[in-house]
């Protein structure tokens, strides 16, 4: 899903950091170098449902929309118009103001109906030819090791293991070294590497060798449930799971690159804030342009038996339930969780708090984001067509917030964007990890660049955040050898 979150997400960062290169007016180039606006895989006219003036055209990453339209899509448009305030439609929610809804954009390559990904984007043919770089597949790193005394440390050796072998490898860098394991890879190999809360380490016995305490602190993810509707219908994607269909599908899909294998799990989604006294304070949105929760209006209910279904499951629901979802998701979290490190052996995995819906004011969120999502099918445009809620769903409207927490509990998941544990802070700081340009504090020929080194979590799927981050990174490591 291709989400750019919003202009006071990168005006946050920017005023957070001292770095005005991270605002949101200083990125538009990066955004525009990334992407690669196509065609949907059905050649609709998709006038209407995008602001070409937002996007980039000679990227090389493919965004498209509505690749295959779904019988929800015009019900969903309807209810819109139907419902207006908060629910108005919204041409193109990527110019940095998303409140409302609109068609949803995602990384597919319309022309093909295949997945753009970081892979096809950036290790295509013309870029593997390229006579500076070597790839080694099915190798994980153990940790960085010091190469040099005094102050500041280096660590331009990476240790590894590579295939099956337990003989671990080196590799040394004669200017930087360049983490880009993830939120939850790169603390990690940090932590092994003695880079972190001295005394946490000390403890388990690894020798510190930097003191950085924010190392794997600060983790945040945007917690989200699929709410099911039971749909009077059998025209949903669950019909996918007959093996038959499936067959026919992928037919279709291997001979001419369309149909509903080239679709993501909804073709329509929204933004929201909260209000009243379900508003927090001191308010954990960038600004007041910047959504609390979104909802995605999905055909389907969840991904049992269905490899390309919701993304977070209902167990609740009957196999062959036919349903509508209106999956929701919190944006602007304040509760924040860890990872951290109990054994010497790199190899051993990490201790993951995810913190999710952790502080009351993000349950209040929640709560209110849940009514919110039966208030849309409210609407006259579902008369007949949502029946009644699905699985474990409460009637939100009439629950309970001790029922509302409930539900929660057993069905509250993570839309999978971890952020934060390696977290940008000013030049000089006494707190975080890495400086504006995403250089390790207190270490020459390390810099990280993932989605760790977000200060605070986008608003949006973290998906576009993520290229371009690596889009000014890549200027501003080429900046500093050019001189």
């Amino acid at each position: 899903m291709y989400t750019r979150s919003t202009v006071d997400d990168y005006d946050r960062i920017a005023n957070k950091t001292g770095d005005n290169g991270w605002s949101w007016k200083s990125l538009q180039p990066y955004f525009r170098k990334n992407e690669k606006f196509v065609r949907p895989a059905d050649k609709h006219n998709n006038t209407g449902q995008f602001d070409p003036k937002v996007h980039g055209s000679n990227g090389s990453l493919s965004v498209s929309i509505q690749n295959f339209p779904t019988p929800i899509d015009s019900k969903v448009i309807n209810a819109s118009h139907q419902l207006g305030g908060d629910f108005n439609f919204v041409l193109d929610y990527n110019d940095g103001l998303p409140l409302g809804l609109g068609w949803l954009q995602t990384t597919v390559d319309g022309p093909t109906g295949s997945r753009s990904s970081s892979a096809t984007a950036y290790l295509t043919p013309e870029f593997l030819k390229r006579p500076n770089l070597d790839i080694l597949v099915n190798a994980q790193v153990s940790r960085l090791l010091q190469t040099q005394e005094g102050k500041p440390l280096s660590f331009l050796t990476v240790e590894f293991k590579h295939g099956l072998s337990s003989k671990l490898g080196r590799l040394t860098a004669s200017r930087e070294v360049i983490m880009s394991a993830g939120s939850l890879g790169t603390p990690h190999i940090l932590l092994n590497s003695g880079i972190g809360d001295s005394q946490a380490l000390g403890r388990i016995g690894i020798k510190p060798l930097v003191d950085l305490p924010d190392v794997g602190a600060n983790l945040c993810d945007h917690s989200a449930i699929a709410n099911p509707f039971v749909a009077l219908s059998n025209n949903t994607f669950e019909n996918i799971r007959e093996p038959n269909v499936t067959a026919q599908l992928l037919q279709q899909w291997n001979k001419t690159k369309t149909g509903p294998l080239t679709d993501t799990v909804a073709s329509l989604i929204s933004f929201h804030r909260v209000a009243g006294d379900d508003l927090p304070n001191p308010d954990p949105a960038a600004g007041p342009n910047t959504p609390h929760f979104e909802h995605l209006y999905a055909n389907k209910a969840n991904h049992m038996g269905f490899q390309n279904g919701l993304i977070v499951p209902n167990n609740f629901v009957p196999p062959g339930q036919h349903v509508f979802s209106v999956a929701t998701a919190l944006v602007s979290p304040s509760s924040r969780g860890s990872l951290t490190i109990n054994s010497t052996n790199p190899f051993d995995p990490p201790l993951i708090d995810p913190a999710l819906l952790k502080e009351e004011s993000d349950r209040k969120m929640m709560r209110a984001a849940l009514r919110h999502a039966f208030k849309f099918v409210t609407a006259p445009a579902f008369a007949g067509y949502v029946i009644s809620p699905a699985g474990d769903l409460p009637n939100a409207t009439i629950a309970t917030d001790a029922e509302l927490d409930t539900y929660m509990n057993a069905e509250a998941g993570t839309f999978f964007h971890p952020t934060g544990t390696a977290a940008m802070s000013p030049k000089g700081a006494n707190y975080g990890v890495v400086d504006p340009d995403l250089k390790v504090k207190n270490i020459t020929g390390l810099r990280v660049v993932d989605a760790s080194i977000f200060p605070d979590i986008p608003s949006g799927h973290t998906q576009a955040a993520v290229y371009v981050i690596a889009e000014r990174a890549a200027d501003i490591i080429k900046e500093s050898y050019s001189k």
